[in-house]
C-alpha cells in the first residue's frame, strides 16, 4: 500500500514527500496514561516549528528552560564539571558537561556519551542533563553530555563530526577522566539517537574508538519519511511529520533532504551495511512516526548476525519518558534500559 507522493516545494525545487490525502491506516491509540497529557498539550498549543521560529526556540527565555548541571547535582552524590574540548579539525571547540559519582573509587568507570535530541535543529545538552545524571547515579558510571552544532546554520556533517570528535576525545582522554575506554556507550534520544547510530558507523569505518554499545531511544534514522508510521502520525503527537520534514531539509539541504542517496552518517537508515556494529538497544513507541524505521533498523542489524535489543512500547508517543516520567510505561522502559546498560558495562569490548 503506497500512501506517499512527492511535491515540489515552491521556490526550492525540493521534492518533498507529502501524504496523499489522509493515511489509510488509522493511528495506533496512545497509552491511557499518555493520552490525557497529549490532549492537554494540544489544548495549549505553542508556535509551530519553522525556519522563522527556530531562533526563538533556541533562546533561553523563550524555548524550554532546563536547569544547569550544577543546579541538578545539588544535594546529590554526583559532581558536574563543565569543560571545553577540541572539535573536529578546523571547527570550533565543543562544550561538554561531565557527571561523575562523588564517591568514586580508584578504578576506572564505564562511561556514557550522550547526544541531545531536537531534530538536529533545536535543543541543548541541558535538556537531557536529568536523564544522564539519573544514569550516573543508578549505574555508578561517568556521563558526558555533548553540545554540538545545529542546522541549518551548520548542516551535515557538522553535528555528526562534532559528536564523533567528542566520543574520540573521551576515549583518548580516558585516564584524565578516570573512565574505561573498553566500556564506552554512546546514547541519545530522537536526533541524539541518530547521532549515536552515526557515531557507531563512523567508529567502525574509521577504526575507532571502540564502542561497547549504542543506546538508541526513539532514534531519527530515515530521511525519506516514507513509512506507514510516518503517515499515521502526520500532525499527531509530540514530534510531527512537518517538523521532521523541516529538520531533514535543514540538515541535508533541498537536494538530499528526502533522497535515498543521503549519507548514512546523516541518516543511518541509508547505510548499506550494518554489520560489525556495537550491540544496539533500540526503543520506540508504537504510537509515533519513528516506529517503523526503528524496527527496520533492528531487523537489518539482526540480518547481519549483529546484536540488537528492540523494545516497541504499546501506546508510547515520541519521547514518552520525558513527557510522562511517572507513567507505568515509562517505569517499564527505564527498567529495560537499566538492564541492558548493566549487561553492556559488565561485558565491555576487546581493546
Amino acid at each position: 500500500m503506497s500512501t506517499d507522493v512527492t511535491e515540489t516545494t515552491a521556490g526550492t525545487g525540493s521534492a518533498r514527500p507529502v501524504a496523499h490525502g489522509r493515511p489509510t491506516v488509522a493511528p495506533v491509540p496512545f497509552d491511557r496514561e499518555i493520552a490525557p497529557v497529549l490532549e492537554a498539550l494540544a489544548a495549549a498549543p505553542q508556535p509551530g516549528l519553522s525556519r522563522e521560529t527556530l531562533a526563538a526556540m533556541r533562546e533561553p527565555g523563550l524555548g524550554p528552560g532546563f536547569p544547569s548541571g550544577a543546579e541538578l547535582v545539588a544535594g546529590r552524590a554526583v559532581t558536574a564539571e563543565e569543560r571545553v574540548i577540541p572539535g573536529p579539525d578546523g571547527a570550533p571547540d565543543l562544550e561538554i558537561t561531565v557527571f561523575a559519582p562523588a564517591d568514586r573509587g580508584p578504578d576506572p568507570l564505564p562511561v556514557l556519551v550522550n547526544f541531545h535530541g531536537g531534530g538536529m535543529i533545536v535543543g541543548h545538552r541541558s535538556w537531557e542533563h536529568g536523564r544522564v545524571l539519573d544514569l550516573v547515579e543508578r549505574h555508578g558510571v561517568v556521563g558526558v553530555n555533548v553540545e554540538y552544532r545545529l542546522a541549518p546554520e551548520d548542516p551535515y556533517p557538522a553535528g555528526a563530526e562534532d559528536n564523533y570528535a567528542a566520543t574520540r576525545w573521551v576515549a583518548e582522554h580516558s585516564d584524565e577522566l578516570g573512565v574505561d575506554p573498553g566500556r564506552l556507550i554512546v546514547m541519545g534520544g530522537s536526533a541524539g539517537g541518530a547521532f549515536a547510530a552515526a557515531v557507531s558507523l563512523m567508529a567502525r569505518d574509521r577504526g575507532g574508538p571502540a564502542i561497547a554499545g549504542q543506546l538508541l531511544l526513539c532514534p531519527m534514522l530515515d530521511n525519506t519519511n516514507s513509512t506507514v508510521s510516518s503517515l499515521q502520525y502526520d500532525g499527531i503527537g509530540t514530534w510531527t511529520r512537518d517538523a521532521n520534514l523541516l529538520a531533514w531539509e535543514c540538515v541535508l539541504g533541498t537536494e538530499l533532504a528526502y533522497s535515498e542517496q543521503a549519507p548514512a552518517t546523516a541518516a543511518p537508515s541509508r547505510a548499506a551495511d550494518l554489520s560489525g556494529l556495537p550491540p544496539a538497544f533500540i526503543e520506540v513507541g508504537a504510537a509515533e512516526m519513528f516506529r517503523d524505521e526503528d524496527v527496520d533498523y533492528a531487523t537489518r542489524i539482526w540480518a547481519t548476525g549483529g546484536q540488537a535489543e528492540l523494545h516497541v512500547w504499546a501506546g508510547g508517543c515520541h519521547g514518552f519518558d520525558m513527557y510522562m516520567p511517572d507513567a507505568e510505561i515509562t517505569r517499564a522502559a527505564l527498567a529495560s534500559r537499566d538492564s541492558w546498560i548493566a549487561r553492556m558495562i559488565g561485558a565491555g569490548v576487546e581493546r
